[in-house]
């Protein structure tokens, strides 16, 4: 027999439903005076930037390998995608290479390594593309792929990228911030996701670096080893995360908190990288010929303040977490939200009291 409460209750859950459904109000960044993150890093960025790969068939194509250092730094980039504005506005291709470090006590590496546009290009996948960046290894070179944000004031950021890595052994793939320093390895400062290719591929590096010291030993604390979440590994397509807060680096792996630290947090501003290399060195691990590994990135998400960003105030709050759809902030509107706790909340009183009927 139904329940005479039924109807009300129904009613009573709909109701509710649909005034938190009515708060969820999609908005361009342009109308956004700050963006809120989620999470136990949760904090206020002024800026959003969001780069989709997804959707970009008419650019994908895969180069072939590089061979020879010689058609290596200088090679045009490998679509038109590449030179248009909508990346060159926050994107910057690498070409340098290891020569000046090679044989040299700074450096463990045993196999020359250059950097290529010719590493970065877009894939397909089905019915979807991805950004690639490859690194491969020929008899006399490892081929790299690095790019690096244009702007070098990032002052405290989230920055997610959905993608995975694939390939041989001996390759390491990255998502790190990283300030440029000519002075001693102690002033370094950079917080890091590496994925090593030789190790376990349920297994993830996080640092804050530097996580040795000129006399090779490790910096206690610094690093962690950590377990990817939920069954998944590094070829598993997730959503990586680094949330770079004042005095405080915290990792994610599909929206799950995996480690945060204080120690050695960056301090000033950086810039943001990605990178597929290998130099045979003991991090990287050394490739065999004709091998090679590919991050395959499909979103690259970014909430972010720079040195040019100014105390101001804060009417319209969004967010890209409390959203339907990834990439789109949503209004979180305070008048909104506050109607919405209290309706829910006498709702729920008067549910309590119909049932106590």
């Amino acid at each position: 027999m139904m329940s005479t409460h039924s109807p009300l209750l129904a009613l009573l859950l709909w109701t509710t439903t649909s005034a938190a459904q009515d708060t969820l109000n999609h908005i361009d960044d342009a109308d956004c005076n700050c963006f809120q993150t989620n999470g136990s890093s949760g904090a206020y960025f002024s800026n959003h930037l969001f780069l989709d790969f997804r959707s970009l068939a008419q650019y994908a194509g895969v180069p072939p390998l590089v061979q020879h250092d010689s058609n290596t730094s200088s090679t045009q980039v490998t679509s038109a995608y590449f030179s248009s504005s909508k990346w060159t506005n926050s994107w910057s291709i690498q070409s340098w290479n290891n020569s000046a470090s090679l044989g040299t006590d700074s450096s463990d590496a045993t196999i020359p390594m250059t950097n290529s546009p010719q590493n970065i290009y877009i894939d397909a996948d089905g019915d979807t593309t991805h950004l690639t960046l490859r690194t491969s290894r020929s008899p006399s070179l490892q081929s790299a792929a690095e790019l690096e944000s244009t702007a070098s004031n990032y002052h405290h950021l989230s920055v997610r990228m959905y993608a995975r890595t694939r390939g041989s052994p001996g390759a390491c793939t990255a998502m790190f911030t990283y300030r440029d320093v000519e002075t001693s390895l102690a002033d370094v400062q950079e917080a890091d996701i590496e994925f090593l290719t030789a190790g376990p591929v349920d297994r993830i590096q996080y640092t804050n670096q530097p996580s040795f010291t000129a006399e090779g030993d490790d910096v206690e604390g610094a690093s962690q080893n950590a377990s990817l979440p939920n069954g998944l590994g590094w070829d598993d397509w997730a959503v990586h995360r680094l949330d770079w807060t004042p005095g405080k680096t915290t990792w994610y792996i599909d929206g799950e908190e995996v480690w945060a630290t204080g120690f050695q947090a960056p301090r000033d501003p950086a810039r943001v990288l990605f990178n597929a290399w290998s130099d045979g060195g003991s991090w990287s691990g050394e490739m065999e010929e004709g091998g090679q590994a590919m991050l395959e990135i499909r979103w690259i998400e970014m909430l972010y303040n720079t040195t040019d960003t100014r105390d101001g105030t804060c009417e319209v709050v969004c967010s890209v977490d409390k959203g339907d759809q990834v990439g789109q902030a949503v209004k979180l509107s305070a008048a909104a939200s506050i109607f919405e706790w209290i309706l829910v909340r006498v709702l729920v009183v008067l549910i309590g009291m119909v049932l106590a009927v």
